[in-house]
């Protein structure tokens, strides 16, 4: 019997196509971005521009998107958006991130859901990423995490056409219908 061979990052990194990530050893083809997915992933870039600067909202953030971490030898997901704290991250890498972000969204695509609703908020726990969030742009919806005491508590919830502030940028009210394009 011949023994499963899990990929890693070297392996990923050799790998000659694009949009390509490592989940738990295998090196998976990122889901095809929908016109949804765009929308929303550009314009909540855009609507948390403010953190962005060194004199930002919450001492400045430094935002990425579709950007692979490197969590673990075997474990290398790109995120819709990834941001860290300055403070944490005073300068940015060269090549591929290691250390794990402050705060992450994922904007879920319909037959993708397994990776976004499972498999990255256990690999994020692990690495004690604080904040977490989701996107159904087709639902209309948005969930926020929030680490506490080692589990996910859901602290915000934004349905329709809602609004409100939500950790860790609560120094501005998000617009749901702004950020899916539909205001």
């Amino acid at each position: 019997m011949e023994a499963l061979k899990l990929n890693t990052i070297d392996d990923l990194l050799l790998s000659p196509e694009e949009r390509m990530e490592l989940i738990g050893g295998d090196i998976v083809r990122r889901p095809m971005a929908r016109i949804a997915h765009g929308v929303a992933q550009g314009n909540l870039r855009g609507e948390l521009y403010p953190f962005g600067g060194r004199d930002g909202h919450g001492g400045g953030w430094w935002f990425a998107t579709e950007v692979s971490v490197a969590y673990e030898v075997h474990e290398c997901p790109s995120h819709d958006l990834a941001g860290w704290r300055r403070e944490r991250l005073p300068r940015l890498p060269s090549g591929v991130i290691d250390l794990p972000p402050d705060w992450v969204c994922e904007i879920v695509s319909p037959g993708h859901e397994k990776k976004d609703t499972l498999v990255l908020p256990l690999l994020l726990k692990r690495h004690r990423t604080p904040d977490y969030w989701l996107i159904w742009p087709e639902e209309r919806r948005l969930i926020a995490y929030r680490l506490i005491d080692g589990d996910w508590r859901e602290i915000a919830t934004l349905e329709g056409s809602g609004r409100a502030p939500i950790p860790p940028f609560e120094a501005i009210e998000l617009d749901l219908d702004a950020l899916l394009g539909t205001s």
